[in-house]
């Protein structure tokens, strides 16, 4: 057990515990080697999927885009400053001073030191902001102002250290003109583009309200009297049906009950969950945030009708609204960005390292046994959308079981010679990287994804452990945290599904590069040292 042992804690102060080689056609090409294998052997499963209510429906069948995270938009932006000033303070260098009086470090050196003091003087003057990248007078006018202050900066320094005569006043002159142009027509292309995402809903924060009352009806009014708002408030949820739970909170419709909003958060995206009680309705919040932390969303509690005040830095804001954090949702902005990083670059080398290998088992598998060399499984994605997960058949042909319903045991008849071996190295699972690196839907680290009919006993997964699908608040993965440690294999009673489970969250609440790093180096250790409950 590592330090720290894992435990189902709230980012907050809540807590509770539960009962224990041609790539571009690589894709086409895995669909026609697992067509086969999967026609006869494929059975449908019957998903419990819990029945919305009407309006919620409307809400769901709505085409949604992709979200784009703010943060990494406005990291973008500074970049794009930074290398555009660079770019046409030694342009102009280059193309004027260095004919004349030959090359030298000083003006590259100025031109960096510019720029570098035009971003953080433009953060300073606060412009990094999605929404103000949407509007053109205000950014304009504060662009203009910080960019002519650095100048003026740039200038003062040069004076008073005696060597402004070494200075070229054309270059000068061109650089802060042509510099300021180009800012300015590099905002009017991200105008347009920040505009254009804002329609697609690419940059809302897709939120759905708890509590539809008169608190949640005061929330919703102060959330949309905002200018400039990314809150797109979707619906309120609610379980009572007397006369305190209304239809509507200020024109936003109620669209079932608590239960409701986990299969409606996994149909649609939803990006926030915000509770409109009062802070006095401790048991009730509780209750609620058992069945909802399993989401990979924000769950905060709203502040806007409490009367009790906290320190200004105990809350974070919707603009004017204040609100309580009690979950965060995992890897997100850029740590979302170096994980995406980390699963192609390295998974790309692992592929092509991985390809001769892969080559002499799909051949050893082939010799074996008649069928296809690959296999197709259903299993549990990201939020707990199914995907295809891709592996070499290590089981008999015409006894494939797809959604992994009858659980493989030790010597059982179903797997064959090569596909014990396979299976014991987890040679088999080698076929993933096609996934990692074509089809997104895995990363190398993460929780394994299990199979969408997976049981211990009678029982499937979820039913098991409570909390199971907290597990699938990030992208699953080809190794893990739990696996490393010797969860992995057959799962035959409570304990190992369980263990899996903790092993899973604790991965999820203290991720990081060098962590999915560690993990990876040491998954070669692993199989090797801990594979008896593999077969």
């Amino acid at each position: 057990m590592p330090p720290g042992a894992p435990t189902p804690l709230a980012r907050g102060c809540l807590k509770w515990t539960w009962t224990p080689v041609e790539p571009l056609n690589a894709r086409s090409m895995l669909d026609a080697a697992t067509s086969a294998a999967a026609k006869p052997a494929d059975q449908p499963f019957v998903e419990r999927r819990r029945r919305l209510s009407p309006a919620a429906l409307d809400v769901v069948n709505q085409k949604v885009a992709r979200a784009y995270s703010p943060i990494v938009i406005a990291g973008f932006v500074r970049v794009a400053d930074f290398a555009l000033l660079s770019l046409v303070g030694i342009a102009l260098y280059v193309g004027y001073v260095m004919p004349l009086s030959g090359f030298s470090w000083v003006y590259p050196a100025e031109v960096i030191a510019v720029s570098i003091a035009a971003v953080i003087c433009f953060q300073a003057a606060d412009i990094y902001q999605v929404q103000l990248f949407r509007g053109q007078l205000r950014q304009m006018t504060r662009m203009i102002s910080s960019w002519s202050f650095v100048f003026l900066l740039f200038i003062g320094i040069s004076f008073f250290a005696k060597y402004g005569s070494e200075i070229s006043r054309l270059w000068l002159a061109a650089f802060y003109f042509l510099g300021l142009a180009a800012l300015l027509a590099e905002r009017l292309v991200l105008r347009s583009l920040v505009r254009g995402w804002a329609r697609q809903g690419r940059l809302d924060r897709r939120t759905i309200i708890v509590g539809a009352d008169s608190n949640g009806e005061q929330l919703v009014e102060a959330l949309k009297a905002q200018e400039d708002s990314d809150i797109h408030v979707l619906g309120v949820f609610d379980d009572r049906n007397d006369s305190r739970a209304l239809d509507t909170c200020a024109g936003a419709r109620k669209l079932g009950k608590v239960d409701d909003i986990v299969e409606f958060a996994r149909r649609t995206r939803v990006d926030l969950v915000l509770f409109a009680l009062p802070i006095s309705a401790e048991t009730r919040i509780l209750e609620m945030l058992k069945k909802l932390w399993v989401l990979p969303v924000d769950i905060r509690l709203s502040a806007h009708t409490n009367k009790l005040r906290f320190r200004p830095r105990s809350y974070s804001y919707l603009g004017e609204v204040p609100t309580l954090d009690v979950f965060e949702a995992p890897i997100t902005d850029w740590d979302l960005v170096m994980k995406w990083l980390f699963d192609r670059v390295v998974g790309s080398l692992a592929l092509l390292v991985a390809l001769p290998v892969m080559g002499l088992v799909a051949l050893a598998v082939k010799l074996d046994s008649p069928g296809p060399a690959l296999f197709r499984q259903k299993r549990f994605g990201f939020n707990n959308e199914r995907i295809d997960v891709y592996k070499f058949r290590s089981m008999y042909h015409h006894q494939a079981d797809p959604t992994a319903s009858k659980v493989v045991t030790k010597n059982d008849p179903r797997v064959t010679r090569v596909g014990r071996f396979i299976r014991k190295t987890s040679l088999d699972e080698l076929p993933q990287l096609f996934n990692v690196v074509f089809s997104g839907n895995l990363s190398l680290v993460g929780p394994r994804p299990h199979a969408v009919q997976g049981k211990l006993q009678s029982r499937l997964f979820d039913e098991a452990v409570d909390g199971y699908f907290a597990r699938h608040r990030v992208k699953p993965g080809i190794t893990g945290w739990a696996q490393i440690n010797g969860w992995r294999g057959e799962i035959d009673n409570e304990e190992k599904i369980q263990k899996r489970v903790e092993f899973d969250l604790y991965y999820i609440e203290n991720w990081s590069v060098l962590f999915d790093l560690y993990i990876l180096l040491k998954t070669p250790i692993s199989l090797l040292t801990k594979n008896e409950n593999a077969y």
